[in-house]
């Protein structure tokens, strides 16, 4: 039996503590089953508190003091709510990382979304200030062409389908 503590409606967040905090390492199939594909250029992370309208001061990543990157994304999975469809997978690197190369026949297509599997991803979840509701921050060591960018999502959709 839980604590009553644990089980009243009135818990503030400062009296909970887990024992297991984020961040949680995760594989890129655990978050994307269906792939996902960058929709955008990558770009720095503002530090809104370090910045002024003067000078944009980008953010740093707390361990490692590296500059953090935005790898703007959409989740191909037919069934995530348009909502989460769209995020942001942040990457600490010295220089800015680099986008892959589309597939040779998507590039022929001129298809605007380049597939793409994140190595070293971790998930941190956290309460969004605005909403009050559990929210994930998404980082990731680096970006590749998956292994196969065109099957994986169309293989995964016919079996929803």
């Amino acid at each position: 039996m839980y604590p009553p503590k644990l089980l009243a409606s009135n818990i503030k967040e400062s009296e909970v503590s887990l024992a297991v905090q984020g961040p949680f390492p995760v594989s890129h199939l655990a978050i994307f089953p269906y792939g996902c594909y960058v929709v955008g250029p990558v770009v720095p992370v503002a530090d809104f508190e370090a910045s002024t309208k003067e000078k944009s001061v980008q953010t740093r990543d707390k361990l490692s003091g590296l500059p953090v990157w935005a790898v703007p994304v959409v989740d191909a999975d037919p069934a995530a709510k348009t909502a989460s469809k769209a995020i942001a997978v942040k990457i600490a690197s010295a220089v800015e990382p680099v986008i892959p190369a589309p597939p040779e026949q998507w590039a022929a297509l001129g298809l605007p979304f380049v597939p793409v599997e994140f190595e070293g991803l971790t998930v941190t979840p956290y309460v969004a200030q605005q909403t009050g509701r559990l929210a994930y921050s998404v980082r990731a060591t680096g970006m590749r062409t998956p292994p196969n960018p065109a099957g994986r999502g169309v293989a995964r959709m016919k079996d929803a389908g």
